[in-house]
């Protein structure tokens, strides 16, 4: 029994205001190629289909015809909905879908549903343990409702999307794209309570990693979603079940539609041929600006030679990188004067003096009496 392991695919997530359809697109063409290519006998999905409870048309759009390729190829799908997803969405129609190969579980009705598939050494159980608040069921409450505990000499497998830790409470490594949704506040599950499986499918972090002692994996998001996974090399586990106790997992690597990658320096420097023409330069770019003097209009300057800049940085005098200047709509919740106050902060490295604040205030003015 052969099979793909991903999950957090997050179908239909903005990064810094920059669509990723495309990019999704792209790379969920390869995973398809790479099932193809492996021969595998069935791709799992660990949660987080989509990166919303209620996604967009787009992105609806380009799970289906992603499923409906995988389908067509003969390469069932077993799908569990994670923290992002609305389970009630990912779940649709899901009985129909079984007679085409599609096993979805969304939603926790008491009993986790068990996807079996039978090879020269007998059969693999695959158990479907989706996201669920812990106010509604704790983790070990739900796998004690499977029988699968009984049947030692079977071998086993469990799919599910949560916080998981290691040995002595160890946790797994995180980025920023997650240490924004509320891990802590999941139901914090240790890996021994998995000894009964022979693999354990996780999604919900989204580095590559294995936690705790047994093959229980986090085989990370497929695509980048923070400048802090820029040194991350993304990819899907391919795993191999022979007879009981007999697995390997191998790494297939996933080559996106464009990287994730910081540059630092002066502006100057930054546009230079030489430098563009170092790399890609329609990367997913991070700009750390060293220049000690003000500049006007860096992102567009930026932009001229780098079409996908998604932040600056100024780092003056080797200050941390705390402040960021994104072209952001949520700017719009602030006002023109503390807009501009932030702006003048973050390119001189000190606040506004009185006088530029009362210039600040008059032109403010003069543009509310013009709208």
């Amino acid at each position: 029994m052969k099979f793909l392991h991903t999950g957090d695919l997050h179908i239909g997530k903005t990064v810094n205001d920059f669509s990723m359809i495309e990019d999704q697109k792209y790379i969920l063409r390869q995973i398809l190629d790479i099932a193809k290519e492996e021969k595998a006998d069935a791709v799992v999905i660990a949660g987080d289909v989509y990166d919303r409870p209620i996604p967009s048309a787009e992105a609806v759009t380009l799970l289906d015809d992603f499923l409906t390729a995988l389908l067509g190829e003969q390469i069932p799908v077993i799908m569990i909905s994670g923290n992002h997803d609305s389970g009630e969405r990912v779940s649709f129609a899901d009985k129909i879908l079984e007679k085409q190969g599609l096993y979805i579980a969304g939603e926790y009705d008491g009993e986790l549903k068990t996807v079996a598939f039978e090879d020269e050494w007998g059969y693999v159980d695959f158990v479907c343990m989706p996201f669920v608040k812990p106010a509604v069921a704790k983790a070990e409450d739900m796998l004690a409702r499977t029988p699968m505990t009984l049947d030692l000499l079977s071998r086993h497998v469990l799919v599910t999307h949560y916080f998981v830790t290691g040995e002595n409470g160890q946790e797994p490594e995180l980025s920023d794209s997650e240490s924004k949704v509320s891990v802590g506040g999941l139901d914090n599950v240790p890996a021994s309570l998995f000894a009964a499986f022979d693999y354990v499918a996780l999604g919900h972090i989204h580095k590559r990693q294995k936690i705790g002692m047994g093959e229980v994996w986090y085989a990370g998001s497929p695509l980048k979603y923070s400048f802090s996974e820029a040194n991350q090399e993304k990819s899907v586990n391919i795993v191999t079940l022979k007879e009981k106790g007999s697995i390997s997992v191998e790494r297939k690597k996933l080559t996106p539609l464009h990287e994730m990658r910081v540059i630092r320096g002066k502006l100057e420097q930054l546009i230079t041929p030489e430098v563009v023409q170092a790399a890609d330069c329609e990367d997913y770019i991070k700009a750390v600006l060293t220049d000690r003097e003000e500049l006007i209009d860096p992102i567009g300057t930026l932009r001229s030679v780098y079409p996908n800049v998604m932040q600056i940085v100024p780092d003056k005098n080797g200050q941390k990188e705390e402040e960021e200047y994104r072209p952001a709509v949520f700017a719009a919740q602030r006002s023109t004067g503390e807009l501009f106050a932030q702006f003048y902060e973050m390119l001189r490295g000190e606040p506004m003096d009185r006088k530029r604040e009362k210039l600040a205030e008059e032109v403010e003015k003069e543009l509310g009496s013009e709208g």
